[in-house]
């Protein structure tokens, strides 16, 4: 693929096996990603780790909620944990998207992982997915001695659209008075729906996620007409908060060639003048999705750098 973007040269060369993200065919997306995440997650390597999922109370009125809970063998004492919120901007996966990571999360950091299987919009639209996402939290913490968990050690990770519930999840369990997060880890979060920062304005022909992937998004999450109006809640679009003050500790990642870059830094810039405890990394030659390029030198030290965090921010 030929790109006028000065994309890592490993990445550049991935490019061509990695496969469309067209949500505007929502169901031919859906079926393209369960058959390839199908192949993926039975060729995983579970070695050392314990992978099962239990259903859980959503929240009220809801449907039960699917978490896949990932322990690592061998590991003495109480855990700490992370909880996973997968990406799809808001209408794609489940927590097949993220498992490899998880059960990395859980060897390198001797972590107990619970990932998070939100119901997807547009059949649900905001608040559903978060809900279910402070549900499943709640669960977490108020069944930590049951699981053999630090309550006190509970850290959020989320990548793209799941970063973004991170970060509203971290905003709700504030001001619901819910369960203490330690730590929120944000990759590529989807923060603002108004879509007016120069890199929203600008990567429009981006691999794997542009500009008009992100209205197609925030359209699903918020309802079609409301994206960019002043109806629009903090809690879906995080970037809308004025009070950032008492959140946790935070670390931001952002790829260089993203429509998301430039709201990712906003955010982390403006945590900081709330006196929040930020790291901000801007990923260079990268696109949003590069993750997924494991054998490049670039991902390989972001993905060194977010386990040492990780287990910094859990004491591990």
């Amino acid at each position: 693929m030929l790109s006028r973007h000065r994309f890592d040269p490993e990445l550049a060369a991935a490019l061509v096996m990695m496969p469309e993200v067209d949500i505007s065919d929502l169901d031919m997306a859906r079926a393209a990603q369960t058959e390839q995440l199908a192949v993926v997650v039975a060729a995983a390597d579970t070695t050392d780790v314990d992978v099962k999922e239990v259903s859980v109370p959503g929240p009220a009125g809801a449907p039960n909620l699917r978490l896949r809970i990932y322990r690592p063998q061998g590991v003495q004492g109480l855990l700490p944990a992370v909880y996973s919120i997968h990406g799809g901007g808001f209408v794609l996966g489940s927590p097949d998207v993220d498992h490899d990571w998880n059960l990395l999360l859980c060897r390198e950091l001797g972590a107990l992982v619970v990932s998070v299987d939100y119901r997807l919009a547009p059949e649900h639209p905001f608040p559903a997915p978060l809900e279910d996402c402070y549900a499943g939290l709640c669960w977490l913490a108020t069944n930590a001695g049951g699981l053999d968990i630090r309550s006190d050690r509970i850290a959020l990770w989320g990548d793209s659209a799941g970063a973004g519930l991170a970060a509203a999840l971290t905003l709700l369990a504030r001001d619901r008075g819910g369960p203490a997060v330690c730590f929120q880890h944000l990759c590529s979060p989807a923060l603002d729906d108004r879509l007016v920062t120069p890199s929203a304005r600008l990567f429009t022909d981006t691999p794997v996620w542009n500009r008009r992937s992100a209205r197609l998004s925030w359209d699903a999450y918020l309802g079609y007409g409301v994206r960019g109006t002043a109806d629009v809640s903090p809690y879906a679009a995080p970037a809308r908060a004025v009070t950032l003050s008492g959140l946790p500790p935070a670390y931001v990642s952002v790829m260089e060639f993203d429509p998301l870059r430039d709201e990712g830094i906003d955010y982390a810039r403006a945590l900081l003048a709330a006196s929040v405890p930020t790291q901000l990394h801007l990923i260079p030659g990268t696109f949003h999705g590069a993750w997924a390029v494991e054998h490049a030198a670039v991902i390989q030290r972001a993905t060194g750098e977010a386990i040492t965090v990780l287990r910094s921010a859990l004491g591990r």
